[in-house]
């Protein structure tokens, strides 16, 4: 199992890579990516922490680590170049922070965000077919969440991402102890969003394949 939407001490989240790392190898997972919320003031520091870590991690781990940002609530002209510049550091997983019914995200993130190099856009709210059609088209994961509040849109996105035919990714957007969370309640997201067993077995065949690449 993976989760690749985490937030670490060196953004708003409460734990070090490290322990994040011990907590998620004790659920079960095998594949974790640290995802910091990210802008202009604080990329570089970021990417170089996480992969200076992510390169120190074990390679004989039973569970895999991969350096990630989340680009928050940014001008939506710096999609472009915050995404480059993030895969210059060494990022593999880059994640948008969308268009969520819960927080005042700039009307436009989502199809910015799509027109960048991203890998996931998170949490994507009311998001348009003509957007989702785009993800299909640009191999991005749209994002079923587990995390409460977001959560609201997940119901729409499967509807749409399945009438669109794009790739869909489950994810916990961990930011406290409290909010990891075992494997079965991570899939429950998926189902509660909809989504029948074979659909999350399908999907998570795709992110499997995904991640053999990077």
């Amino acid at each position: 199992m993976f989760d690749l939407h985490i937030h670490s001490l060196l953004s708003d989240g409460a734990l070090l890579p490290s322990e994040i790392a011990r907590r998620y190898e004790e659920k079960g997972y095998k594949i974790i990516a640290i995802t910091d919320h990210c802008d202009y003031s604080n990329i570089k520091n970021n990417t170089r922490a996480i992969v200076e870590f992510c390169k120190h991690w074990p390679k004989n781990s039973p569970i895999r680590i991969l350096p990630g940002v989340e680009l928050t609530h940014i001008p939506l002209e710096h999609f472009y170049p915050l995404t480059k510049l993030a895969r210059r550091q060494g990022i593999k997983i880059i994640i948008g922070h969308g268009e969520t019914p819960v927080e005042p995200v700039i009307a436009g993130t989502n199809r910015a965000a799509l027109l960048s190099d991203i890998d996931i856009l998170a949490h994507p709210g009311n998001i348009t077919r003509d957007d989702a059609i785009l993800a299909r088209e640009k191999g991005v994961f749209l994002e079923i969440t587990a995390r409460r509040g977001h959560a609201q849109g997940n119901k729409h996105v499967a509807e749409i991402a399945r009438e669109a035919k794009a790739n869909l990714i489950i994810n916990n957007d961990c930011h406290t102890p409290e909010n990891i969370i075992g494997i079965a309640e991570l899939k429950q997201a998926a189902l509660d969003a909809g989504l029948s067993e074979s659909e999350i077995e399908n999907l998570y065949n795709i992110e499997k394949k995904f991640l053999e690449k990077l």
